[in-house]
């Protein structure tokens, strides 16, 4: 594992698969700050995702998982912020180059669409894969917007 303290948050659609990755990560013996949803009523992913994302990105946390339905909505989100790179992980080999090649800071998963132990297995790979640099350096130091 290359990180210690990890940022999760989901909405309600991702409750049951994050209470259950971050348990794996507590029997790891990792700090895991959990930004929500404590339940799996109803709720809207915007209000776990800023906050987890701004943990990401000022170093409260070093890297994140954020769950949603699809992954998709709660990874739109998260992206909005400046200093993160999120990436919908939906198998190993996507959370592998994610990382690699992405440097991606926060691992977002379709909730509704994974099974417990592929999810964690798509967490592992996330989390021990270091980014490559080189070409793929200067191709994320591109990502920021900045208007001409």
């Amino acid at each position: 594992m290359l990180f210690k303290k990890i940022g999760i948050g989901s909405d309600h659609a991702g409750f049951s698969l994050k209470t259950f990755i971050k348990g794996e990560l507590l029997k790891r013996g990792l700090d895991v700050v959990d930004f929500g949803t404590d339940s799996d009523d109803s709720t809207d992913y915007p209000d776990y995702a800023h906050p987890l994302a701004e943990a990401v990105e000022n170093g409260e946390c070093e890297i994140g998982i954020a769950i949603c339905g699809s992954g998709n909505g709660i990874n739109m989100t998260v992206n909005k912020h400046q200093g993160i790179r999120s990436a919908v992980c939906w198998n190993t080999e996507i959370a592998y180059l994610a990382r690699l090649h992405n440097d991606a800071n926060i691992c977002a998963l379709p909730g509704r669409f994974l099974k417990q132990q592929e999810a964690i297995k798509i967490v592992n790979a996330f989390f021990t894969t270091g980014f490559e640099g080189g070409r793929h350096k200067r191709r994320i130091d591109k990502i920021p917007y900045k208007k001409q």
